[in-house]
């Protein structure tokens, strides 16, 4: 039964609660990392389906101190935990998808259709201290409001249609096909665990798994996988950022272990991982076509499994990311999966 108190309890409204009261707070307490994500599968020497993303975010640092009543709700919310903090988080950014022959103006009936995604969004995380099956973990929260359009509006067109004319390779010639315009909405709910990495000569070791749905006109979904991380200061972040569905982790990131071979000792992590996960996908636009109008679409796989393998380095303030990603095929009739590479550029101020 609905009631105020489940109302004040809903994580909707913290986050739109905890943004108003950064927005109107000091200039200290907006102090988190920028960052920056490129995703392309010309690294990987293709041309074809998700073809690229830019995504730019900002998350903050940790609230729990900057709002004076952040650290009594946040008891209220994680009572098992009373040195949980929340940080909060806005993004801007554009996916595009196209068939494998860009070339052909003509409809391509048995390859994906053309189209882009341009969306804004909010997001709260929740790092927080629990217990599971015995075992003492930190775990990380987080849901994310995506708010945007597919369609012409996305302006994938004009953003594919430059690139490619300034890096002078094949124009895509398909664009008339591309999906109608519609009004997208995608609400990400998810769940990570790190335990305590095992250490041995002077290296450590852990393995993150996560959880979580999609829902939305956009992408409805559940998945689950993990990634293996070895390197040293693996407490610095939740893994590597992507831009989703991809396997992600958290863009702000906390390095609290110093590098004595760096010149002033400065704070400093790296690490090599590789993951996996798959998808049970319910909708998925960018095959399915629009929600409401007649457009082109394809029979999609409803179970879709990811891979990828790549490196992290963060000195100090910044943090750069690399991956070299694997999907299994999406659409039926697609011939070979798809792979793509992704490089993410933080700053913390």
């Amino acid at each position: 039964m609905w009631s105020p108190r489940r109302l004040t309890r809903s994580p909707i409204v913290l986050v739109i609660v905890l943004i108003l009261s950064v927005a109107l707070a000091s200039p200290q307490a907006i102090a988190g990392t920028f960052t920056l994500q490129l995703e392309n599968d010309r690294i990987a020497n293709t041309d074809r389906h998700y073809t690229h993303g830019t995504r730019l975010s900002y998350v903050s640092d940790g609230l729990r101190d900057e709002i004076p009543w952040g650290r009594d709700l946040l008891q209220w919310l994680y009572p098992f935990d009373p040195g949980a903090d929340a940080r909060v988080g806005v993004a801007l950014g554009q996916s595009i998808f196209t068939p494998d022959d860009i070339a052909a103006s003509e409809l391509i009936t048995d390859d994906r259709p053309y189209a882009g995604w341009l969306y804004a969004g909010l997001s709260l995380h929740v790092e927080a201290r629990r217990r599971l099956l015995g075992i003492e973990l930190d775990s990380l929260d987080t849901m994310e409001l995506n708010l945007g359009v597919v369609g012409s509006y996305s302006m994938a067109e004009e953003v594919q249609k430059l690139v490619h004319r300034i890096i002078d390779v094949q124009r895509p010639n398909g664009w008339g096909n591309q999906l109608r315009n519609e009004p997208g909405v995608l609400l990400v709910l998810e769940r990570k665990w790190r335990p305590e990495p095992a250490r041995a000569f002077g290296m450590e070791l852990d393995a993150l798994p996560h959880a979580g749905i999609s829902l939305g006109n956009v992408d409805t979904s559940g998945s689950a996988g993990a990634i293996v991380r070895i390197g040293q200061g693996l407490s610095v972040d939740y893994g590597p950022p992507h831009i989703r569905p991809n396997l992600s982790g958290l863009t702000a990131f906390d390095p609290d272990q110093r590098c004595t071979w760096l010149p002033g000792n400065v704070p400093c992590a790296w690490y090599l991982f590789g993951g996996v996960g798959g998808r049970a996908v319910a909708r998925n636009i960018f095959l399915d076509g629009n929600s409401f109008r007649s457009s082109h679409s394809v029979d999609k796989e409803n179970f879709v499994g990811d891979a990828q393998v790549g490196a992290v380095a963060v000195i100090d303030r910044l943090r750069v990311a690399a991956t070299f990603a694997f999907r299994t095929r999406e659409f039926e009739g697609q011939e070979q999966a798809d792979r793509f590479g992704a490089i993410s550029l933080s700053v913390r101020f």
